[in-house]
């Protein structure tokens, strides 16, 4: 029954922040993920939301228990949950007004939207959409990071805290972590809007939100790296290579008298922990030690 209780918990958006991370954990998370999206791309008929609400019942783990009589009354009241956790799933996949997605510390998911645009989301990072206004308003909300291939029709619009990006078919990475705020475009043409800024980016341009300042250059990736693994800096704060560090191998990094402010460029692997600490440590002659705990502690080398 405790799966039930987070299915229902998760649809009525009222879980704890444990109880969010014990359910994305679940082997049938993605399958629930899937079949709200799914559900949002169309207006089901009656038979079709059975259908679906049985394929669902399906994918619940079974309990194994002991073979024995039940009472009558026993009985009708575990029939009686069943349809009403049936009952909230068609409420949720006909009136919901959002639909929320997010990965947790070293997770990345693609999601299909109602238009057929997929997007790929980085490590700690959540879209919000309305399925219900999506043919007229294809809009949706991001923090973090997200890589997007948006299907051709009306205008597509991502909005961030500290900007916004606008295409009606491409290809583009938008970024935006605590004060900065990035735009890649590796396909067609996005509008960015910040602030009193608006700019154009065509396809192999890269912009970058930095303390106020918009800095403009040259990309010559096909797509993301972090999408295949690696993530990569150009000229950032070493503060921000230590968070990313931190998102996708969910580890906590403490800075030993160690600042903060030196700009970083190069990358490091998803795989290999040890790996990735080596590459973003070297180049700046520090050490990092690894607890058994995995708290990493990066400090200055002793001459």
């Amino acid at each position: 029954m405790e799966q039930y209780s987070l299915l229902e918990k998760w649809l009525n958006n009222s879980l704890s922040e444990a109880e969010m991370e014990t359910f994305q954990k679940s082997e049938d998370y993605p399958f629930y993920q899937k079949l709200i999206a799914d559900a949002s791309n169309f207006k089901a008929s009656h038979f079709s939301q059975l259908s679906n609400f049985e394929s669902l019942k399906q994918r619940l783990p079974e309990k194994e228990v002991p073979v024995r009589k039940l009472n009558p009354t026993r009985w009708i009241l575990r029939i009686a949950s069943v349809f009403v956790l049936g009952f909230a799933l068609f409420y949720f996949f006909q009136f919901k007004p959002e639909v929320k997605i997010e990965t947790l510390a070293g997770q990345k998911t693609t999601v299909e939207l109602p238009d057929a645009s997929l997007v790929t989301l980085n490590a700690v990072s959540e879209i919000t959409y309305s399925a219900k206004k999506w043919k007229k308003n294809r809009s949706l909300t991001l923090k973090g990071e997200a890589f997007f291939d948006v299907a051709k029709g009306a205008r597509f619009d991502v909005i961030t805290d500290k900007g916004s990006v606008s295409v009606l078919g491409t290809e583009f990475n938008v970024r935006q972590r605590e004060e900065n705020f990035e735009v890649i475009c590796f396909e067609g043409i996005v509008k960015v809007i910040s602030g009193n800024f608006t700019e154009e980016l065509r396809a192999g341009e890269r912009l970058r939100l930095h303390k106020g300042e918009l800095i403009r250059s040259k990309s010559a990736m096909e797509g993301p790296q972090w999408n295949s693994g690696v993530s990569d800096f150009i000229e950032s704060p070493f503060i921000e290579v230590i968070k990313e560090l931190e998102r996708q191998y969910n580890v906590e990094i403490i800075l030993n008298e160690v600042s903060g402010e030196s700009l970083f460029t190069g990358g490091f692997v998803h795989n290999d922990l040890e790996n990735a600490l080596r590459s973003v440590t070297e180049p700046f002659g520090l050490n990092f030690s690894i607890s058994e705990n995995q708290l990493v502690t990066i400090s200055k080398r002793e001459n």
